[in-house]
């Protein structure tokens, strides 16, 4: 049994990005950059108004004296000619200001009869111009490899003006819930020793919300043979396998056994954590095999430690990039820790972390309002309210 550290630089060393792949930008949000993306052009390709107003020659302009209005400059239609001192152009924000101009003198401060203008005092003291390359220039890096296309990432890919990306991979993932007591939801009540299979539902919903693609998930009674059948079809068509279910040891435990006909290697067996000592991680038939323990709140906060990292490193992420761990204020007293590192379920809100009162590795209905994970090392003292603590978002 390996510390929660030695697990996660396992994975930062073993686990590494899946091939790669060109998409259309317009199908590219959440992907992962495989590649730095960088500018092609300057942006603005030249100056532009950064108000509507009237684009002039400053040093031929005065407040109070009058100037020909010679023409209109609108974004996408720019004005084709000079502008001389003496002389303005009718422009709006975002238009390219005319060759001669340095100034755009907001609309509040003109007053305009037929193709005269003049300017009221105190137009000053901003000129109203984006100059050429104030956002970026042509050949900036503007996102780097391992970036994933959010929302406002996928804005400045847009800006990059390039059409196609090339992204990692989306790795692949099927999932196999074990367990004679599961059934699907909506059937468990019919079956007196039944419960409802819940544990892959939340494994699917990560997997799929870390930019993974769901290939296949299905459920095995405890046999043996059923569950290498299971184990087999997972690992011909995905990247990653996560199994869920059994316990750290028993003689009804097949999770690690329906892998062994395929050649499983261990990475690592248990971790020294609680909940979740009997996650495991290993390779079979060149597959990644990621075991989850079968209690819910185990099999989540695992694969909100483990999953999540292994995932991003097959993007061509960083473990880091999931593990960002905070500095947070505790809202009420939490208690000593115990002879394994432990991940506290807890609620935030504006006083802090209030620790869960329910922290049963089994309990389900929980995990609707815990959404950090408080850090406690092994053997950590009783806390009062107010001390500060490490916590990772849940």
């Amino acid at each position: 049994m390996i510390g929660f550290e030695a697990a996660i630089a396992l994975i930062a060393s073993a686990a590494g990005p899946l091939e790669t792949e060109t998409v259309p930008l317009a199908e590219a949000a959440g992907r992962v950059l495989a590649e730095p993306l960088h500018a092609r052009s300057d942006v603005p390709r030249r100056a532009v108004a950064a108000m509507d107003g009237y684009a002039v020659v400053d040093a031929g302009t005065q407040a109070g004296e009058a100037l020909r209005v010679v023409g209109e400059s609108c974004a996408g239609a720019g004005f084709a000619g000079p502008v001389a001192p003496g002389e303005a152009v009718r422009i709006f924000t975002g238009a390219p200001m005319p060759e001669g101009s340095d100034r755009c003198i907001m609309q509040e401060y003109a007053t305009r009869e037929a193709d005269v203008v003049c300017f009221n005092r105190g137009y000053g003291p901003a000129w109203h111009v984006r100059a050429s390359g104030s956002d970026f220039s042509a050949g900036a890096l503007l996102l780097d490899a391992g970036t994933r296309l959010t929302p406002r990432a996928m804005v400045v890919a847009a800006a990059a003006d390039v059409a196609d990306i090339l992204v990692a991979a989306r790795p692949r993932v099927a999932i196999i819930g074990t367990g004679d007591e599961l059934a699907a939801p909506g059937e468990a009540y019919q079956r007196e020793d039944a419960i409802p299979e819940s544990v892959t539902f939340g494994a699917a919903a990560m997997v799929q919300q870390a930019g993974a693609a769901l290939v296949y998930r299905a459920t095995g009674i405890d046999q043996l043979p059923a569950l290498e059948a299971l184990a087999a079809a997972a690992l011909d068509m995905a990247d990653l396998v996560i199994v869920t279910g059994g316990a750290s040891v028993g003689e009804r435990d097949f999770a690690k056994p329906m892998f062994a006909a395929h050649g499983l290697e261990l990475l690592f067996a248990k971790v020294a954590i609680k909940p979740g000592k009997p996650v495991w991680l290993g390779r079979a038939r060149g597959k990644w095999v990621l075991g989850l323990p079968g209690n819910p709140t185990s099999a989540m906060v695992t694969a909100r430690l483990f999953l999540l990292p292994l995932l991003a490193r097959l993007q061509g992420r960083r473990v880091d990039d999931e593990l960002r761990w905070r500095t947070l204020p505790l809202a009420t007293a939490l208690g000593a820790a115990g002879s394994r590192e432990s991940f506290v379920r807890a609620h935030w809100d504006d006083a802090g972390l209030t620790a869960l009162g329910n922290q049963d590795s089994g309990a389900q209905g929980a995990l609707a309002v815990a959404d950090w994970l408080i850090r406690c090392p092994a053997g950590q003292p009783a806390l009062g309210c107010g001390a500060l603590v490490s916590a990772l978002s849940f």
